[in-house]
Order: structure tokens, then C-alpha cells, then sequence
């Protein structure tokens, strides 16, 4: 039953809505992204909420869930009642009738373990979308409406999350293991949601797009930089109301919406206040110095500088720069009803509204944290820092452990297998469409040892 929840409900606080504009023409310069007024709170409140919210308010039936899952005996988030029986991203929650439910927490997206440790706010690059588990909604939606009595409860209480399920389970589907389907997943939920209502629709609303254009998961500890979310940076306004769609899900109206969102303001402050990992092995510090010139020289105008004084651009960079595999930002502009749905919708209402502004081409991250982050590029195609920093090296097909992950330190980035074709599942496959390691080329003008120096200096930050 475990299985069922991770391929639905991946990307749910990372939510990307697909985006369009007809009018604006290509950028040919990096263009500054303003910042956003955003909510205060508390982030002690909102990591409790995060981890133990009732968010989604409908999910499987606790006592089903368990016969199918095991008791998970790491409790990382060291819950207590029902929770601590359960993995860090699900939680028990009460749904609206009083049924004890499990439901996908934010962190099937936002936390991983990392060398045996669950590191909150690093994005999931493990998830497995390769199955279509619509038979399993179906098998469950069948057994929960033969229920009787007091047990009749069950199915009302996983009603809104079993019609969910059938609707996305055909529809998110990859190849690929490690990538995720965030933008696909917010094109179904909308498509099957009234704008102003938030009122669920059992047919399509508005056509759908045709293709499924794979991410990779932003470290959360980056938000505090940031002046608008998402890759190509066209969140704008409200964080909070971005973070809380994953609420899209499994909302009945926009009375729970209002009660949802008024907890984000929490939630976001939380995430500001996650600092990146430290690196954990010995530094060359010398060596980090000179990366430290070289970085500056080459590679800060766009991603900042760091340590006491430091200061992040926040710059859009178009596509005749950029260069890096086009699909999410090129998909985004051929399906307008996705934008104009959320422009118009509930989330832009209120004091503390949203808004997409759509942009052809990708922001240039900040680096906290880059050397655990891997695999690299939007798409997670680079499976290191050196290949990241030198495109001649990157392999067209790689493969990495999925069972038993392992991380190399030293360039850093994942312990992967260079083949010559496309293979199983866990081949990661660069000559599919949205696939693609192009792009970012300015590393390729540094020399052998000006690279070994930036990614040793990448390790202090």
C-alpha cells in the first residue's frame, strides 16, 4: 500500500504549475527577479505541522494502511502515537468524519535519506514513477465501498484521495527512476479543479498537455535566497500559497483551503530557517582558496557569493545563455490554460496572493549545499560536479544504485556506471525528450586544475 502513495503524491510542497505566454518575446539578457513580501511565523509550529498536519485531510485508512506496510522501526522524525509507527513521509491524521487516515506528508519530495541519515529539505532524488499503480486505487476504492456500518466510514474518509488517485495514476508515468513529475502532477489536479471553487470534477475540465517533462527536486534550504520559486522562476507573490497547494490533492472546497493556508505562513518559516549540510570529510583548504578566485572570476555574477557579506543576484537566464535542455520551459508555453487557471483562481485572492509570470529560460540556483545535491541541472541529468563543470565528460547513458545508494565525496555527486545504451529503468537515458545534460557550458573554459580547485571550494558552502 506504501508504494501507492509515493507515485502519486510526489512534488507535493514543491508544486509547479504549468505556465504560458504568448506575448512575451525571448529574453537575450539575464533579467532580475524583484522580491515578494512574504508571511512571518513560527517555525517551531510549522515543523510540527509539516511533519504532523492534516494538510491532506483524506488519505487510506489507518488499519488498512498497516496491514500493507510495516511498522517503520527508524522513526527519524521521532514521532510519537500513531506517527511513530510510520515512515517520515506519511502521516495519521483525523479526516473530516473522524477516521483516523494515512496521508503523504511534504517530505515524499522534501527530505532523503542520506547516508543513513534523513536530511530535511533535500530533495528526493529517488522517486520511482516507472509504475502505473491505477489497479491498486481501483482494488482499494472496490473494497472500502463494500464496507458496512460504522466501518462505511473508511471509504468516505479515502473517498477524495481514491478519486485523486485513479485520475493521476495513468498519467504519471516516466521511464526513469530519480526524476520527478511535479509539473505533470499540478496540470492533472487543475485540470480536474474549479478555479474559484476548488470544487473536484470526476472529468477533465480543460484539455491536458500530451507530454511529461521530467525535474529534479531544489534543496529547500535555497527559498530563503530566492525572490520567486520554482526553476524558471515564475512563482511570484506568496510563497505560502504555493507550498500549500499540495492541498490541491485531496481539498474538498475553499473553506479548507483558507484553514490549510492559514498554517504556511509557519511552514515557510520553518524552511528558512534549514541551513545545507556541512560537509563532512577534510577540505583542502588552500586549494578551496584558489577555487574560491576561480569561482569568483567565472561563476559568481550569476550564482552569488558566499560567507560573511555574500550576496545572491537572483537573475533569470535566458535560453541563448543557458543553453540546458528546453522542454520545461518550452512546454509550459504551449499549454495556456494551465497559467490563466491559476491567475484566476483562489490562490490569487486575499492579502498574501500568487501569481505565475512565466520566463524562457532557467534561474541560476544558489550553491549552499551543492556538493550533496546531485544529480545536477534542472533535470537531473549530470550525475556529478565534474561532469557538471566539464560537458565533455558527461555519459549520454548512466546508471546509479536505486536499492543502495552511494555517494562519492570527493567530486562529489553519485557512484554511477557509464553504459553505451539505454537499459533498465534505473539507465538514465539523456537522449529522451526533457532528458538532455546540454547546456551550461561556461566550465568548459577553466582548465583541469582551476575545476579540481572550484569543486573543492564548492565543498565549503
Amino acid at each position: 500500500m506504501k508504494k501507492t502513495f509515493v507515485l502519486f503524491t510526489i512534488a507535493l510542497i514543491s508544486f509547479a504549475f504549468v505556465n504560458i505566454t504568448s506575448v512575451l518575446e525571448p529574453n537575450e539578457s539575464p533579467t532580475y527577479i524583484p522580491p515578494s513580501k512574504q508571511r512571518t511565523g513560527d517555525a517551531a509550529k510549522g515543523y510540527e505541522y509539516l511533519t504532523t498536519g492534516d494538510y491532506l485531510k483524506s488519505g487510506i485508512p489507518y488499519t488498512f494502511f498497516m496491514m500493507g506496510a510495516p511498522k517503520d522501526s527508524n522513526n527519524y522524525l521521532n514521532r510519537s502515537g500513531f506517527n511513530k509507527n510510520l515512515s517520515h513521509d506519511f502521516t495519521a491524521v483525523k479526516a473530516p468524519n473522524g477516521e483516523l487516515v494515512v496521508a503523504p506528508n511534504c517530505l515524499q519530495c522534501h527530505s532523503q535519506v542520506f547516508d543513513g541519515k534523513l536530511v530535511v529539505g533535500m530533495g528526493n532524488s529517488l522517486s520511482d514513477f516507472t509504475v502505473n499503480r491505477q489497479s491498486t486505487a481501483l482494488i482499494a476504492e472496490k473494497m472500502m465501498k463494500n464496507l458496512t456500518g460504522t466501518n462505511a466510514k473508511k471509504y468516505e474518509a479515502a473517498k477524495n484521495f481514491i478519486d485523486a488517485l485513479k485520475v493521476i495514476s495513468p498519467n504519471l508515468i516516466t521511464s526513469i527512476k530519480g526524476v520527478n513529475l511535479a509539473d505533470a502532477l499540478a496540470a492533472i489536479l487543475v485540470a480536474h479543479r474549479d478555479p474559484k471553487t476548488l470544487q473536484w470534477s470526476d472529468s477533465n475540465l480543460m484539455s491536458m498537455p500530451t507530454e511529461i517533462i521530467p525535474t529534479d527536486v531544489p534543496a529547500w534550504w535555497l527559498l530563503k535566497k530566492k525572490n520567486a520559486m520554482f526553476y524558471n522562476g515564475f512563482g511570484r507573490g506568496d510563497f505560502g500559497r504555493f507550498l500549500m497547494a499540495s492541498n490541491l490533492l485531496t481539498v474538498s472546497d475553499t473553506s479548507e483551503a483558507r484553514e490549510v493556508d492559514s498554517h504556511f505562513n509557519d511552514v515557510l518559516s520553518y524552511i528558512y530557517s534549514i541551513n545545507a549540510p556541512k560537509y563532512p570529510k577534510p577540505v583542502d583548504e588552500k586549494l578551496a582558496a584558489n577555487g574560491r578566485k576561480v569561482f569568483a572570476a567565472n561563476c559568481s555574477s550569476c550564482h552569488g557569493t558566499y560567507g560573511e557579506g555574500g550576496k545572491y543576484p537572483n537573475l533569470l537566464i535566458p535560453e541563448n545563455i543557458i543553453q540546458t535542455d528546453s522542454s520545461l520551459y518550452t512546454s509550459n508555453y504551449s499549454s495556456p490554460q494551465f497559467v490563466n487557471w491559476f491567475n484566476k483562481s483562489w490562490f490569487t485572492s486575499g492579502d498574501h496572493p500568487a501569481k505565475l509570470v512565466p520566463y524562457r529560460g532557467y534561474i541560476a540556483p544558489p550553491l549552499d549545499g551543492v556538493w550533496a545535491t546531485a544529480p545536477y541541472l534542472h533535470n537531473g541529468s549530470v550525475p556529478n560536479l565534474e561532469a557538471m563543470l566539464n560537458s565533455k565528460i558527461r555519459p549520454a547513458y548512466w546508471q546509479r544504485s536505486f536499492s543502495r545508494p552511494s555517494y562519492n565525496y570527493e567530486i562529489p555527486g553519485w557512484n554511477y556506471e557509464t553504459k553505451n545504451e539505454a537499459g533498465n529503468n534505473e539507465v538514465y537515458n539523456t537522449t529522451q525528450k526533457g532528458y538532455s545534460n546540454s547546456g551550461h557550458y561556461f566550465g568548459d573554459k577553466l582548465n583541469n586544475k582551476e575545476r579540481t580547485a572550484v569543486i573543492e571550494y564548492l565543498k565549503t558552502l
